[in-house]
């Protein structure tokens, strides 16, 4: 059976062609980074308006590469939410059109849902029960999974999401969006070591905060600000380096506290920060010294993408045949149906 996946939720249009026998056959990603940079962040505008440009240009393509018609498809599966709810319907209109031209289902597909499964598109993949670590420019949350579209959210956070107080630090510091690479390029000429910032939420429980964190960097800028007109490009890279070993430490904290709660021998990192390096290596080595499997998809896979979403349409191929266009910002991961 071949799914067509297609990925609009914020700021990339990614389609992917994922063959349940064969696996994935072809992919295409258009990144909108450079139309949203000198904004600092996106606009929901301009990211529904690409989506829409770029769109119909990136199936044709990833169809061509699979040598392979549309009517090779046995279902498009597309993004539902959560999101931005003008790039949602822009996917979602295009997928239900399709499949409804060509006689098959449209799959509705949980974005997070996509990147907790994505690193089952890897050999090996993990198999169920798992604890996951979603963590995103939008989210950042621990799922306790038993089975597909049975998820139970045990911690989650507070405030900002970890790549959320990547990309405010980065602001902090002069660097373009998104931050979480720039930051972690930076790092790498920094001391980690050189401010202590907080490490938030510590010892208590299975919820996150990073708001605390990202206000303490904004005061350790402000201060050093007021010693000179301009930090130091070693300055920067210490408080980068710091920042991101905090953020690093208190995701690690929470897993294992989350690891030790629910008795699971398998972890799976997923999201946008997950392509973090500091973060897979801290992570795994303390995970796998506890005698835990510990599973990623390539960086590339991390952050949104169309092939996550096809894996994730064909594993519930079947279960919808409704052509209306589903669109939610706002969609709990718990309340998804689980497979039979």
């Amino acid at each position: 059976m071949r799914v067509l996946g297609i990925e609009t939720s914020c700021d990339e249009t990614g389609v992917a062609l994922f063959d349940t026998d064969r696996g994935l056959l072809a992919e295409a990603l258009s990144s909108q980074i450079s139309l949203h940079a000198k904004f600092g962040g996106v606009v929901p505008e301009l990211a529904a308006r690409d989506h829409g440009a770029k769109l119909a240009p990136l199936v044709n393509q990833v169809m061509g590469e699979a040598g392979l018609g549309l009517q090779a498809l046995d279902g498009v599966a597309y993004t539902a939410g959560p999101g931005l709810i003008g790039a949602l319907m822009v996917g979602g209109a295009y997928a239900v059109s399709l499949a409804y031209g060509l006689g098959i289902p449209a799959i509705p597909v949980h974005h997070m849902e996509g990147h907790l499964l994505a690193p089952m598109l890897e050999d090996p993949a993990p198999a169920f029960p798992f604890l996951g670590l979603l963590v995103s420019g939008g989210h950042t949350q621990l799922v306790a999974a038993t089975g597909l579209g049975r998820y139970a959210t045990i911690g989650n956070t507070l405030d900002d999401a970890a790549g959320e107080a990547f990309d405010k630090v980065a602001r902090l510091l002069g660097l373009p969006y998104p931050g979480g690479p720039q930051i972690a390029a930076l790092a790498e000429t920094g001391r980690a070591d050189a401010f202590a910032f907080p490490r938030p939420l510590r010892g208590r429980g299975l919820d996150f905060s990073f708001s605390g964190l990202k206000t303490a960097v904004r005061i350790a800028v402000a201060a050093e600000t007021a010693k000179t007109p301009r930090l130091s490009d070693q300055l920067r890279a210490d408080i980068a380096a710091s920042f991101q070993q905090a953020v690093v430490d208190s995701l690690i904290e929470k897993c294992l506290r989350a690891l030790d709660a629910t008795g699971m021998e398998r972890l799976v990192i997923a999201g946008g920060v997950g392509a973090n390096r500091l973060l897979r290596q801290m992570l795994t080595d303390q995970a796998r010294a506890r005698g835990v499997e510990v599973f990623y998809p390539r960086p590339e896979l991390c952050t949104d993408n169309g092939a996550m979403i096809a894996y994730a349409g064909a594993q519930r191929l079947g279960q919808s045949t409704s052509l209306q266009i589903v669109a939610r910002p706002r969609w709990p991961l718990d309340t998804l149906t689980p497979s039979n």
